[in-house]
């Protein structure tokens, strides 16, 4: 038996349990991991805390990453002692979206990765970046692969291109990382000078504080040279999307991730049509998609940002600094 965190039927942070759980030899095609690391998302903050909360006991977390203790017959991909981080959708290995909801995504539909040790198909995991930690490995799950599907798999970034992302989160920061290492430039905001200091000191070539300037999209359309940017990783949702398709080209790309500021929102379709934007919604991406980025990322050297990391029981603390929004880049549990 190995520690597992438990969230209750419901969910609510004073339903999150320590328990325990198995993690049987694996059969054909699965392989068993030494579990180290998970990373906190708004989506792992909606169900434990009970805003999604589960109808059954649940296993939470999303991103997984750990150690390969053993394999099953015909696993050809790994060998124990790789290692390895989750893939958000097990069952999307490629191609097109196929899934709809959160039915198969563990930690929500079916248990995830706040466990010390798990076996599942070889297919649930890819190889982490080389040299990485097991809490690094574990921010590319959901925040890495849904910057890189936004950027590189819905949309063509290049070098010369303008990204706008939105605040300090781990989507966003790893957006700023991406567009950079293809040559773009990026228009980053926030409403803290200092985080928006720190985003200018990674590589942001301009900077704006969106509560000091609410007509931020106007002011990024400026500085383009009235032109307008062209791509938006919009993860602040309806308090912010008419901003973004204020800030977009012609012809440009938002990608809609977040909906940090609710799910209901009052949109003027005009500027879409006039201007023909392309409005893109983003839930995460494939194993395929994973694999590229991590190519991509063992190419080019690019790091994580993480905050803090909190023991695994420790869980309710870890998301209560998320709550706070104190932090840059992205919170981990390591165990």
């Amino acid at each position: 038996m190995f520690r597992a965190i438990i969230v209750q039927p419901g969910g609510g942070f004073d339903r999150v349990t320590v328990g325990t759980c198995l993690a049987p030899a694996p059969g054909p095609g699965e392989i068993r991991v030494r579990v180290h690391a998970n990373s906190l998302n708004y989506h792992d903050y909606a169900v434990v805390s009970g805003m999604w909360g589960p109808v059954e006991p649940r296993i939470p977390m999303a991103d997984g990453a750990g150690e390969v203790l053993a394999v099953g017959d015909g696993v050809q991909d790994f060998v124990p002692g790789d290692r390895v981080v989750s893939t958000f959708f097990p069952t999307w290995l490629s191609g097109v979206p196929e899934v709809v909801g959160f039915a198969t995504v563990p930690g929500d539909g079916v248990d995830g990765y706040a466990r010390e040790e798990v076996t599942a198909p070889a297919t649930s995991f890819t190889h982490a970046p080389k040299g990485w930690t097991h809490a690094e490995a574990s921010t590319l799950t959901t925040a890495g692969l849904t910057a890189w599907r936004a950027l590189f798999a819905d949309d063509h970034v290049k070098p010369g291109d303008t990204v706008l992302v939105q605040g300090t989160g781990g989507v966003s920061i790893f957006a700023l990382q991406f567009a950079k290492m293809a040559g773009a430039r990026v228009i980053a905001t926030s409403s803290s000078d200092e985080k928006l200091e720190r985003l200018r000191a990674m590589g942001a070539d301009h900077v704006i504080n969106y509560r000091a300037d609410p007509e931020w999209g106007a002011t990024a359309r400026t500085l383009t040279g009235g032109r307008g940017v062209d791509h938006v990783v919009e993860v602040g949702g309806p308090a912010t999307l008419a901003q973004s398709m204020e800030a977009v080209r012609t012809a440009g790309h938002i990608s809609v991730i977040g909906i940090l500021s609710g799910v209901d929102a009052a949109l003027n379709l005009v500027p879409a049509l006039v201007r023909q934007i392309r409005l893109q919604g983003v839930l995460v991406g494939s194993r395929s998609h994973q694999i590229d980025m991590i190519r991509a990322i063992d190419a080019h050297g690019v790091r994580p940002v993480v905050d803090s990391e909190f023991p695994l029981e420790d869980i309710v603390a870890a998301f209560r600094h998320q709550e706070s929004n104190r932090h840059f880049g992205k919170i981990c549990l390591t165990f």
